[in-house]
């Protein structure tokens, strides 16, 4: 399936009024004295509250989880919106070097500690950047899996960060009605069969007896069962 083919299905919204509200929220915040960040994985719905947060307030630190294992697409649309966008991106990545990170066999943690290898490449460093902040911005989706389906607009987070989740109410068909009427790039991995973009080892293209809009992330660490990184569960209350 085409881009252009799955742009096209997208219903009609409005998005004026909900960007205004986001507005509205992190100018309290920031009146508050509240010191505020943002975490992308830059996936291809990613660039929906990317491109929201250019429109409000692109001094905002976007922190990207450099992996070491995300595919070659993923940085090179990381760098497209970076430089569409204006936006400050800061890459951070975990202290210990990827040769290290195996297990007593030698073998990568990817590959039968998956768990332990989203905890050191990802909610470890992230971690650290919580408790240099007041306000922790992403881009969840109620209809991405169970455990986001329970979660709230804000929410008190690891380190009394607060959790803010703008788009949480938002479905597939909004994020891509949004980049067709915003004229947004799109990943070129989508237009592949992949809806649902992490680290190369641990994703595979969506399922596609699924619907189109089922916010699916059934190529997420197929075969592993687990649906979480460890950044919306561990990094919570």
């Amino acid at each position: 399936m085409s881009s252009q083919s799955i742009l096209s299905q997208a219903t009609d919204t409005t998005f004026d009024q909900l960007i205004e509200e986001i507005a509205v929220d992190l100018a309290k915040y920031k009146a508050e004295g509240k010191k505020i960040f943002a975490s992308s994985s830059f996936q291809p719905q990613s660039v929906v509250l990317l491109d929201i947060i250019s429109r409000v307030d692109n001094t905002i630190p976007v922190y990207f989880l450099d992996t070491n294992y995300h595919f070659p697409e993923t940085i090179a649309f990381r760098d497209e919106l970076a430089d569409k966008l204006g936006l400050n991106v800061i890459d951070v990545k975990s202290d210990i070097p990827v040769e290290k990170q195996v297990d007593e066999n030698g073998e990568p943690l990817y590959k039968n500690q998956s768990d332990r290898c989203c905890h050191i490449n990802k909610v470890e460093p992230l971690e650290d950047v919580l408790q240099e902040n007041d306000v922790w911005i992403n881009g969840i989706r109620k209809g991405q899996s169970a455990i986001r389906a329970q979660m709230q607009k804000e929410e008190e987070g690891k380190h009394g960060v607060l959790r803010y989740h703008p788009i949480l109410d938002w479905d597939s068909k909004m994020v891509f009605k949004y980049i067709n009427e915003r004229k947004l790039p799109l990943h070129s991995l989508v237009a592949k069969g992949y809806f649902s973009v992490g680290c190369l080892p641990c994703t595979q293209k969506a399922d596609p007896s699924k619907p189109l809009w089922s916010d699916d992330r059934s190529g997420r660490w197929a075969g592993k069962g687990k649906t979480e990184c460890g950044l919306h569960t561990t990094l919570g209350k």
